[in-house]
């Protein structure tokens, strides 16, 4: 994908282009994108690349106002935050939204059924920074609005989200070859950023001094991949449970088995350990039914048919090692090496039911094998889950990872602007007191 190539070896020249001339039109690289309705006296930045776009000045670009105003939606963040979490609001600014070019329809977004929409927020009162996110799962572009865009701009950062480049349930149904549909999310992740770079240039007057990716689940994998792949758009990152996508682990080769025993677990012990084997441990049974309900066929084969479309058998008895070469190809294709070049910090619950903790622990040591211990560290979370919704219902079980992400963001800047390293790693017991929905501490 020649655009996407030609965004990233330009960041630099394009961005600075921008706040030498003060518009879009001064870079040839760049399309000056449809601009669509806009309320009077909403002055915004064109957002270089984009096929369309529109812009509001908000009183509050948090979800305490977007809900109100339209500018959000909340199913796409539904169900991803305990209920008692706090957050900050009243950020005034503007937003724009809008999409890239893009030939898919998956995401219904303003009616537009149109793939790689985006979202851009810019607050008045700047701190000089960037907040980059990619989606979790299937989502849509706010699905972070609550538990990353809300704090991020409340810091006084600008935050830009992507849709990925394809959503739903058929998100795998985008691209001509296996794998294509999630190489996209790289692409697109790559274009916000670059574009987002641009926009902060325009709308403020200078460059950010820091960008920063953050993620959870798919939006954390992303995380990874930019630290690994294209370090020169990033400062650091923060990855929330990000999914391990690599030949030695990855969900085909976790979910199957889960699949196959989760049925008889309560009648047989050998069917049980196999799901505690697979990566789920004892404790989080509680969880399992759920997970049986909402995740883990409908993830098994979404990821199945878009890495390995020519299998037609059971997926409960697939075997991913027995797959013919093509299938560990596909999985290299959108793999990560653990060759990070920028600072990252990996926050993974224990009782994680869906992406296994100890995928996260391969992630750190594929990390120390590639030299790069330096420059990551990985906190562990005892009765943290993949899903933060699932609090409400089991708090004497879990503990919500919404602040602990905000406790390791922190950490990040201050690593990142101030010299003070993180913590070391460590494993964190769940708070026995205190207001876990809304506080959380790094260290012992």
């Amino acid at each position: 994908m020649p655009l996407f190539r030609r965004l990233a070896a330009h960041t630099s020249t394009a961005t600075a282009a921008i706040v030498l001339a003060g518009s879009v039109a001064a870079v040839g690289l760049y399309a000056v994108p449809e601009a669509g309705p806009s309320p009077a006296g909403c002055a915004a930045p064109l957002v270089p690349g984009a096929q369309h776009q529109i812009a509001a000045c908000l009183g509050d670009l948090t979800t305490a106002g977007t809900v109100a105003s339209g500018h959000t939606v909340p199913a796409d963040w539904a169900g991803l935050h305990p209920a008692g979490a706090q957050n900050p609001a009243t950020v005034p600014g503007t937003q724009i939204d809008g999409y890239f070019p893009d030939d898919s329809t998956t995401n219904a977004n303003h009616g537009w059924n149109h793939d790689s929409q985006f979202v851009i927020r810019l607050p008045e009162h700047w701190n000089g920074g960037l907040v980059v996110a990619g989606t979790p799962g299937n989502r849509r572009q706010y699905a972070n609005d609550f538990t990353i865009s809300d704090w991020v701009l409340a810091q006084g950062y600008a935050y830009a989200a992507t849709d990925k480049g394809n959503t739903g349930v058929n998100f795998f149904r985008d691209g001509a070859a296996p794998g294509d549909a999630m190489l996209e999310w790289h692409h697109r992740v790559t274009q916000l950023t670059v574009a987002a770079q641009a926009v902060v240039a325009q709308r403020y007057g200078r460059l950010a001094a820091h960008t920063y990716m953050a993620g959870v689940s798919n939006g954390g994998y992303l995380v990874r991949w930019q630290l690994e792949n294209a370090p020169w758009l990033y400062d650091g990152g923060v990855d929330w449970e990000g999914t391990l996508w690599s030949d030695a682990a990855n969900p085909l080769s976790s979910l199957p088995t889960v699949l196959a025993n989760y049925p008889d677990q309560q009648s047989n012990p050998d069917a049980h350990a196999a799901v505690v084997a697979a990566g789920f441990p004892a404790e989080s049974e509680p969880l399992w039914a759920y997970h049986a309900k909402t995740y883990w066929g409908l993830t098994q084969g979404m990821y199945r048919q878009e890495l390995d479309p020519d299998y037609t058998g059971d997926e409960a008895v697939y075997d991913y090692a027995a797959r013919p070469a093509a299938v560990r190809d596909a999985v290299a294709r959108i793999g990560l090496t653990g060759r990070i070049q920028r600072p990252l910090i990996t926050i993974h619950g224990t009782l994680d039911a869906l992406l296994p903790i100890g995928d996260s622990d391969r992630y750190d040591g594929m990390i120390r094998d590639q030299g790069r211990a330096d420059l990551h560290r990985y906190y562990r979370f005892e009765g943290g889950n993949h899903v933060d919704g699932l609090y409400d219902q089991h708090p004497a079980l879990l503990r919500p990872l919404l602040p602990c992400f905000r406790s390791a963001f922190t950490a990040l800047e201050s690593w990142l602007t101030a010299g003070q390293l993180p913590p070391a790693n460590a494993t964190l017991p769940r708070p026995a007191s205190g207001d876990p929905a809304n506080a959380c501490a790094l260290s012992n």
